[in-house]
């Protein structure tokens, strides 16, 4: 979801350098709705648009009104499917979806509102926008870089809190890491997976989702080497050592909200001496690792354990707000 909304938002940022653009955001479904609220949509009054609201539903009438001289007050709310506007072609099983409307004339001021919000999506920040019906929205910025609720509404005002999503590195590639990558990528999660072991990555090549970034890196050096905010997540499955402890001894250096490796408490015993004696680490940074790692289900199976550990880290995430 991030690398279409970064994309709807940058095509809006070229647009609007020349002409006005109509920026839409689901706010709420109803029923069944196939697209999820803050699903961003920004159309030109030419007809070209990107991104989607309702995976095809609802485009095309939307699109036809804006064309026809619709929604140019600063910002709208309208409502597709039942009690609202029938489309040419419904939404499935009656549902419906209210949409934030907001008109953007091209300058100066509506180049930087969207570069406030890309620069929210790509994770450099994390914003608030309030939109008061029928006027322009403004950005502030969010002391928090977690907010559990994202939309919210009272009367005529819309406050929605925009962030990058969660992010998921996983160090090294394996079958249970897999199966939290899926896991992870249905949660809404960014997942990126750093194996620097050519073989591995050959051998599990054809079961690695295309929407996840494989970065041929020693998972060490990659978190070494590049920056990791607060909202990020990263565990280390491989269950060899020379992965897992360097892995963890750049982990805890980090801002990420979420640690963990895999193994038996035997195990991961044997690990904590390790990090103590080699790697110098302190009680503290051993506290923030999560070892064993998930929460206890009685999991068996690859697919199990990962519930497990992907179960655990949405916990945190969703329990303990995180700063950036």
């Amino acid at each position: 979801m991030l690398r279409e909304d970064v994309f709807v938002i940058t095509q809006a940022i070229t647009w609007i350098k020349t002409e006005p653009v109509w920026l839409c955001t689901v706010l709420s479904t109803y029923g069944s709705s196939p697209r999820s609220p803050g699903s961003l949509l920004v159309a030109k009054a030419d007809g070209q648009y990107s991104g989607s609201l309702s995976g095809g539903c609802i485009e095309e009438d939307f699109i036809e009104r804006i064309q026809d001289g619709a929604y140019l007050n600063a910002s709208h709310i309208v409502r597709y499917g039942q009690g609202g506007i029938e489309a040419k072609v419904n939404l499935p099983c009656d549902g419906s979806l209210d949409v934030l409307i907001e008109y953007l004339p091209n300058g100066n001021a509506s180049y930087n509102y969207l570069l406030d919000i890309q620069r929210a999506l790509q994770g450099y920040t994390a914003i608030i926008k309030k939109v008061t019906l029928p006027m322009r929205g403004e950005i502030t910025q969010a002391s928090n870089a977690s907010h559990l609720t994202q939309i919210e509404r009272q009367d005529n005002t819309i406050q929605l809190y925009i962030a990058a999503p969660p992010r998921l590195i996983i160090a090294g590639i394996s079958n249970v890491g897999l199966y939290c990558a899926d896991f992870a990528l249905t949660l809404g999660f960014e997942v990126i997976i750093c194996e620097h072991r050519e073989e591995e990555l050959s051998r599990f090549a054809d079961q690695i989702s295309p929407q996840i970034d494989v970065i041929p890196l020693f998972p060490a050096r990659y978190l070494e080497e590049n920056s990791c905010t607060a909202n990020t997540a990263i565990v280390s499955l491989t269950h060899d050592p020379r992965i897992d402890d360097l892995t963890l001894m750049e982990a805890v250096n980090t801002s990420a909200f979420y640690i963990g490796a895999m193994g038996s408490s035997r195990t991961s015993a044997r690990r904590r001496e390790r990090l103590i004696s080699s790697g110098g680490m302190t009680n503290a940074e051993l506290d923030r690792i999560h070892a064993p790692i998930g929460i206890p289900i009685g999991s068996k199976t690859p697919s199990e354990i990962a519930l497990a550990v992907m179960a655990d880290i949405v916990f945190h995430k969703n329990t303990h707000q995180y700063t950036s």
